[in-house]
């Protein structure tokens, strides 16, 4: 006799969440490595202050967890995903302003970053993405 169990059906991730998991996974990514560029600059002795390097490093590093998680469980069709997703885009949007002001070639970089963004948010909020995450209108419970 046979106690091989049937797996469970897997649900469909919509592509609009589907990218916007990436885009998120992507601006993690963005941070870990800017993260890692900073604990190199400390640790190798170039910056003008090594320990403010490595505290910058670590810190973007803890920053970095946010997205990628919250990217993770946008794949996986989390409902909680949500939340640190948008917060992730909230944040990046005053970034995207002060790399803007700064002018040169930041101006590339905050056009991208405002535009990952605000397509983040966009995909989100989306019916189709609320939907597959299990939220919800208020008034329809």
């Amino acid at each position: 006799m046979s106690t091989k169990q049937t797996p469970a059906p897997v649900s469909v991730v919509p592509g609009r969440l589907t990218a916007a998991a990436a885009l998120t996974a992507l601006e993690g990514l963005a941070l870990a490595g800017l993260g890692v560029y900073l604990l190199f600059v400390g640790i190798a002795g170039d910056a003008d202050s090594p320990q403010q390097a490595v505290t910058g490093g670590i810190t973007v590093l803890a920053l970095a967890a946010l997205p990628l998680i919250a990217a993770r469980g946008l794949r996986l069709g989390r409902r909680w995903s949500r939340g640190p997703a948008l917060i992730t885009q909230l944040m990046a949007m005053p970034v995207a302003w002060t790399l803007w002001t700064t002018g040169g070639a930041m101006i590339a970089a905050a056009l991208a970053l405002a535009l990952t963004a605000l397509a983040v948010i966009v995909l989100l909020v989306n019916p189709t993405a609320t939907e597959a995450l299990g939220i919800t209108p208020r008034d329809a419970a």
